[in-house]
């Protein structure tokens, strides 16, 4: 199913409307911080045969364009979401690796300038980790 919307937000992105990136676009709209080999397989279910390689070239197409974010986390593979215009960060269980979003935007992180060490600040990220819920009531003693 093609997300409502998706056509417009490429066209608005100054992006050619193409049958892989209206897939890819709706999938990490609907599935929020999925990984690629699960976007391959969904995309190809909608769209028919689509190389690994077009997944991989319009996902970087739609991180540059601003439609979608790149999630990095250490001992993962990466994991998209569609870009919701918010500086938003994660919480991340170190169980089971499951992401959720911390809600609405969170201060941002200001460097004084003696500590940026010239760089040209663009972005911060910061990643809450712990234990989702499952995991806890998983470990628990019985009792």
């Amino acid at each position: 199913m093609i997300e409502p919307g998706v056509e417009e937000l490429l066209r608005g992105a100054g992006l050619r409307i193409t049958g892989p990136r209206v897939a890819v676009l709706s999938v990490i709209r609907q599935h929020p911080h999925i990984d690629v080999g699960t976007i391959v397989d969904l995309v190809r279910e909608r769209a028919g045969a689509v190389s690994t390689q077009a997944v991989y070239d319009v996902l970087k197409v739609l991180v540059a364009a601003d439609l979608a974010r790149r999630i990095d986390l250490p001992n993962s593979p990466a994991r998209y979401e569609a870009q919701a215009g918010d500086e938003h960060q994660h919480v991340v269980c170190r169980t089971c690796g499951r992401i959720s979003d911390v809600g609405g935007p969170q201060p941002a992180v200001r460097l004084e300038p003696s500590q940026d060490h010239g760089f040209a600040i663009d972005g911060v990220e910061v990643t809450y980790w712990g234990r989702c819920p499952q995991c806890q009531a998983a470990s628990a003693p019985a009792g």
